[in-house]
Order: structure tokens, then sequence, then C-alpha cells
């Protein structure tokens, strides 16, 4: 049953010792908070990587060009690379099934209208393996498709923002919409984990922007997967390759690193993942110092208040209390105290996290969060340091001879 005195007794010993009681419920609530602070800013950054590689496959090269920065061959300094129909080809035909899904990318501005509602987006032209590297998911209808290539079909793919924007309530599909004076048919509604900006995105057939915007076989971008079935050495050095033979194409210099860029995801990512493995086991480790400065700073406040409590454990003892007695009563308020200054820490730090975690995505920290299960768990070691804290101390007080504590000074 609950011994209603014993409880008592332990809420009027922390009322009358106060001070003691903050001291010691403080060192647990900063442990806490300052754990928890640290974990949720490390979850934040991760969140902010996982975004940022959330909306493209994660075996993409992009592959852009530029301006020479160096004289080659006779050639001089400052010449403009473009990129043309063909030469994704030639990518796709050299490089056989080392490719998976392949795509071009051009690039415009429009102002897109549809009755009353008009607004400024990017379109994308592409072909259908675009929707493979973009992870694009079709909410309503279809992606562009082989046909739509070779036909040069006045068609676009929108995107779900597009159609909040343009269309309000209404569903876009099947509908027109005017880009730059120039009609296209919806023909599919699509959504992307990239967020708002890829959200507000139009993709449109490659072939059907060259020939409606005149710039013939140019494209300005050449994206492309290789097979997943690779590892990390080997698309390295297919990313590698692939830029070598394009530079022998186009007579640039080996080490002109503007002209044309190869850029493996894959790589990025595996420098992302090192330098977040780093930060997680920083974390760690100051996570577990803290726990253990929390834990050292409930141990001796522990046999601070013990030593403290000498006179009164004599009395008691004189007075026929069992050492049993004596021992729980210390115990279960260094759990008392430890339990509910853990978990005020593990609010605070939720509530810190919560109220400014808008204010940190300047510093590419995304809804820094933490776990409660680990705040928990974290909070639990603290309360069975507390208790075992508080058991050592108490066992060797209890043991002392009535006489013998009464005359401790």
């Amino acid at each position: 049953m609950l011994d209603l005195d014993l409880w008592r007794e332990i809420f009027q010993s922390i009322n009358k010792n106060r001070t003691r009681a903050i001291l010691s419920g403080f060192t647990v609530v900063f442990a806490i908070m300052l754990f928890g602070i640290l974990f949720g800013m490390i979850n934040g950054l991760n969140n902010t990587f996982t975004e940022a590689f959330a909306d493209d496959a994660n075996n993409v090269i992009f592959i852009n060009s530029g301006t020479t920065s160096k004289a080659h061959k006779g050639l001089q300094a400052g010449r403009r690379i473009q990129f043309e129909n063909k030469d994704l080809q030639y990518v796709k035909d050299d490089n056989g099934d080392k490719v998976e899904y392949i795509t071009a990318r051009l690039y415009k501005n429009v102002t897109a209208s549809y009755k009353n509602e008009q607004n400024n987006y990017n379109v994308r032209a592409c072909h259908p393996d675009h929707q493979y590297l973009e992870n694009t998911l079709m909410r309503d209808g279809r992606f562009i498709n082989q046909t739509d290539i070779e036909h040069r079909t006045k068609v676009v793919v929108i995107g779900r923002l597009v159609e909040k924007d343009l269309f309000l309530r209404t569903s876009a599909l099947g509908k027109y919409i005017s880009l730059n004076g120039i009609m296209y048919k919806v023909v599919g509604v699509f959504e992307d984990a990239g967020g708002d900006n890829e959200e507000r995105m139009i993709y449109m057939p490659v072939t059907t922007a060259q020939f409606i915007y005149g710039n013939k076989e140019y494209i300005d971008q050449i994206n492309l997967t290789y097979n997943p079935k690779m590892d990390f050495d080997q698309a390295l050095a297919f990313s590698n390759d692939l830029e070598k033979k394009l530079k022998a194409r186009f007579s640039v210099a080996k080490t002109d690193q503007r002209a044309i860029r190869v850029r493996n995801m894959a790589e990025a990512k595996k420098n992302v993942n090192q330098m977040l493995f780093v930060l997680k086991l920083l974390a760690i480790v100051i996570g577990m110092g803290t726990l253990i400065a929390g834990i050292v700073g409930i141990s001796n406040i522990m046999i601070f208040i013990v030593k403290e409590r000498t006179k009164e454990i004599g009395i008691r003892k004189a007075l026929g209390a069992s050492p049993r007695s004596i021992v729980s009563i210390i115990i279960l308020e260094a759990t008392l105290i430890t339990s509910i200054a853990g978990y005020i820490g593990l609010f605070i730090g939720m509530f810190i996290l919560r109220q400014f975690g808008p204010a940190l995505e300047e510093y590419f920290i995304k809804d820094p969060s933490v776990s409660p299960s680990l705040l928990i768990s974290a909070t639990i070691i603290l309360v069975l340091s507390g208790t075992l804290a508080g058991y050592l101390p108490a066992k060797k007080a209890s043991k002392i001879k009535p006489i013998v504590a009464l005359r401790n000074d």
C-alpha cells in the first residue's frame, strides 16, 4: 500500500530545504535541456541535407556547359560551349547500359495565365526520363511521353502549386493555359518532395520548346542516372570518364573547370553523409559529457545532502527507525527531485526548439527536433543515476551508530 506518511515526510523535507532541492533539480534540468537542444540542431542539419537530396535520384549526374577559361588547340579562352541534341545522343550511345535514364534540359521563363489568373513561372523542357531523375510524382494525368517528343506536342505538366495559383479550386487536367500567349494543354499535375520551388515548375517536351522558341537543336543541360548496380568508386570513375570525353569532344583543356562541369550526386551525398556522421558523433560525445556532468553534479549534491542530514539520521535510528527506512526516504526524495527536474528539462528543450526553429533555417538548420524517446531515455538515465547517487551515501549513513551521528558537526 502507499505509505502516505512517508510521502508527506518527503514533501515536508523538500519544502523545508527548497534551496537544496532547487540546486539538485537545476543540474538535471540543464543537462537534459542542453542534451535535447544539441541533438535537435543536429537533426535540423540532417533535415536540411535530406531535403536538398529529396527531389533527385541518388544516382543522378548533372552535366553543365559554360565558357572556356583557358586557350586550347589554337582556340581562345572565353569560348561558349553549347550542347545540342546530338551531344545528348552521343552520351547515350557511347555509354550503353552504364546509363539508366537520360534527359536534356532547356530552361525558359514564362508568364502563364488561365482566365483571370496570371503568374510567372520557370519552364523545364525535357525528355520523358526526367520524371525518374527528379522523383516526380504524378498526382493527376501523365508525364511527357515519347509521342510528345516525336510530334512536338503542345502539352505541359504543371506542379501542384501552379494548379493552385491559376486554377484555384478547379482541376487543371485537360484544360488549356497560355504561356507567353501560346496555348498548351495540361496533361498532368505533379507533386515533388523538393518543396515549393519545385512544385511551381512547368514541364514541356524539349522538342516543342526548341521548335517554338527557335533555338533549333540547342539544350542547356544533360542529366542522367548511372546504372544503380555501380558502386561508389565505379560511379565516380564513370563521371570522371564522361567529363574527360566531353572535354575532348569540345576541344576543352583537361584542367579547365568552367567549360564543362560534371557533378555526381553520389560524391556530394557521400561527403554530406560523412559530415553528418562526424556531427552526430560529436553530438554523442558532447551529449554524453553533458549527462556525465549531470550525474557527477547530482552525486555531489546527494553526498552533501546525506552529510547534512547525518544528525537527522542519528535521531531516527535512536527512535528505532530501521536502516532500510532511512535509505528509502533519501532514495525516494532523490528520485522524485530528479524525475520532476528531468521532465522539466525535457519540455524546456523541446519548447526552445519549437520556438526558435524557424529562425534557425537561415543557418541551414531546418525543423530542429529531437525524438521524445531519446530525451525520455536520457532522463531515465539521470533518474537512475540520481537514485544510485542517493543510495550509496544513504546506505553508508544508515550504518552509522546513533551516538556517532548525533555528535556529527
